[in-house]
Order: structure tokens, then C-alpha cells, then sequence
């Protein structure tokens, strides 16, 4: 039974009442979920339903200027007229570096200000070592760049690096690893690590109903090509020029791969178009089973995720949901 009588009050004269206990069962809801699944958009309409706020669990969306490319879907936060707030989106300039680390204190910033004002945020991301790092409370430090480590491996390939970051047992992220500068950085925390001993951050594990939502694999590769021709047809190419323009290093846009990778070499004149096109492709789908692969190790690692068919209408999702919180 709850014991918020404020917040049952409160909730009875919005007439949603299916949360009643909400902000004691948990500490936030989480929505995870491959690239191209409609998690952003169900995300929001669930924040509109509970009338709370979302915090981005995306190793890109951080960026400012690069929008299209990172699938940002500023519409979708717009729910029946309403703007749905959402944190940890345009908070660092393009060409600039961000990690896990900074994440996890950014993350706990905004996730204690929503808390404060009364609200269950929730999170929503593909990026499952940021989730994971938030609702486990990881452990870490800021790692420092390892001048030596770069120069040894500058010139390995990505399927090379791949091979050598498979000997840490205690590597903790794959997913994002798509580029030789991010297996590099991969390297670097590795290799720290066993110098330097990591003492607790002061982050505790959070208690999350976590929602996964799933998608079949022909029908998830499908919606991926769809929306990357959609994406060059909005204009990702000149996103991706203007940024250059603006000063920041074609090395910089490489780094944070997928399509600011395969975009850049094009501009370049490195690609084609049509290689361009086909790399990309492959590489979001690559990606993408990468993200479910981390999402299935999670469950391995203790987390109950509770999947909901992506073809469902929103409706029926939230309504999915909010039978899971009264359980």
C-alpha cells in the first residue's frame, strides 16, 4: 500500500492514478532499446503520462550541432502540445570529447534535481555502458590520455585493436568501440586501470524498472536503411559540412563514428557516395546488434528488463508499463 498519501492525492485529481507508489518502488524507469526502435518517442509519451522529465542515456546526442546525424528527434519531445524536458542533450560543443566519467556526474546533477522537485525521471538511451554505469554505480575515474599507448597503436586497424581489447577480461564497454581512436581510448582505460586501483565514486546503484523494447531484426534493418536515406534526404551531409566548416577536425568527427565517420571520409573525398551509403549501413546494423548483445549481457548480469513489442502503439506500451509499476 502506499504510504505518499501527498502524492496519491496528488495524482487522483490528474486521474493517474496507476502510480500511486511510484516514487517508493523506484528510483527511476528506464527505456533501452537498439537504434531505429522508437524508444524516444515512447519515452515521451511515457514522461508525458507521469508528467516528469527524461534524462538521455546517448554517448552522441551530448553534442551540440550534430542532430540529424545522432537521431536527436527534437519532434518527438513534443507530446500533445507539450514540451517534454530532456537533459543531457546539446550540453558539449561538437569536436569536443566527453566520456563515461563525466557522464556519471552530469547524469547524477540532473537526475537529483528531478528527484528534488518530486518527479521519476526517466532515463532513456542506447548507449548501454552509460545506462548501465548510472544504475550499477560504476566505479571510475578520469582516465588521462597515454601519449606512449597512442603512439604504439596510431597505426593499427580497428579489426586489429578489436583483437588486442579482447585480452582485458574486465573491459567493460564494446558498443561504442567502432572507431581506431575509440578502441585506442578503450586501451588507454585498460591500461590504467591496472596501475591505478579505482576506489568507489560515491554513486550508489539506483533501483530502476527497466523497459526494454524489442524489435525484430528484419524489421529493425529495414527501419535503419529507411531513415539513413531519410537522414541524407534532411540534410546530415551538410550538417556534417557545416561543423567542418566551423573549425572542428575531420579527425574529431571520425572519432565519434557511425555517420559523422562515414560522412567526413565522403567529404573528404576518401568515399563515394554509394561506399559511403553502404559502409554506413552496414556499420549502423553492426551497431545495433551490438547494442542488443549488450542489452542480453545486461540481463546476465542481474537486470530484469522487461521487453515490450516495438510494434505495439504507444498507448498500449505506457499502458504496458504502468501494469508493471502497480505490480
Amino acid at each position: 500500500m502506499c504510504k505518499n498519501k501527498e502524492l496519491m492525492k496528488k495524482n487522483e485529481k490528474k486521474g493517474k492514478t496507476a502510480y500511486f507508489c511510484i516514487m517508493e518502488k523506484y528510483d527511476l524507469i528506464t527505456i533501452v532499446g537498439p537504434t531505429a526502435s522508437g524508444k524516444t518517442a515512447f519515452a515521451c509519451h511515457l514522461a508525458y503520462t507521469l508528467d516528469t522529465e527524461i534524462i538521455s542515456g546517448d554517448s552522441r546526442q551530448v553534442y551540440k550541432s550534430m542532430d540529424i546525424g545522432t537521431g536527436k528527434d527534437l519532434a518527438d519531445y513534443i507530446v500533445n502540445g507539450k514540451n517534454i524536458p530532456c537533459h543531457l542533450i546539446n550540453i558539449r560543443e561538437a569536436g569536443e570529447k566527453y566520456n563515461i566519467f563525466e557522464y556519471q556526474h552530469d547524469f547524477h546533477r540532473v537526475y537529483k534535481d528531478i528527484k528534488n522537485r518530486g518527479k521519476l525521471p526517466v532515463l532513456c538511451g542506447g548507449s548501454g555502458l552509460y545506462v548501465e554505469s548510472v544504475l550499477k554505480g560504476y566505479s571510475l575515474v578520469n582516465v588521462p590520455e597515454n601519449k606512449e599507448l597512442r603512439k604504439k597503436y596510431g597505426n593499427c586497424s580497428l579489426r586489429e585493436l578489436t583483437g588486442l581489447l579482447t585480452a582485458y577480461k574486465t573491459l567493460h564497454n564494446t558498443t561504442d568501440v567502432d572507431t581506431v581512436q575509440r578502441a585506442i581510448r578503450a586501451m588507454e582505460i585498460e591500461e590504467y586501470k591496472k596501475e591505478h586501483p579505482l576506489e568507489h565514486n560515491g554513486f550508489p546503484p539506483l533501483n530502476s524498472l527497466v523497459i526494454g523494447v524489442d524489435i525484430d531484426r528484419e524489421l529493425r534493418r529495414q527501419k535503419i536503411s529507411i531513415r539513413l536515406e531519410s537522414r541524407l534526404d534532411e540534410g546530415m551531409i551538410d550538417e556534417v559540412r557545416q561543423i567542418l566548416d566551423k573549425g572542428v577536425s575531420p579527425d574529431s568527427l571520425v572519432y565519434y563514428g557511425l555517420e559523422y565517420k562515414y560522412v567526413t571520409l565522403y567529404l573528404l573525398k576518401q568515399l563515394s557516395y554509394q561506399e559511403m551509403f553502404s559502409q554506413l549501413e552496414i556499420a549502423i546494423h553492426q551497431f545495433a546488434k551490438r547494442q542488443m548483445t549488450w542489452f542480453r549481457g545486461m540481463e546476465k548480469r542481474g537486470f530484469r528488463i522487461h521487453w515490450i513489442d516495438a510494434l505495439l502503439p504507444v498507448r498500449e506500451k505506457t499502458g504496458k508499463v504502468l501494469e508493471l509499476i502497480k505490480q
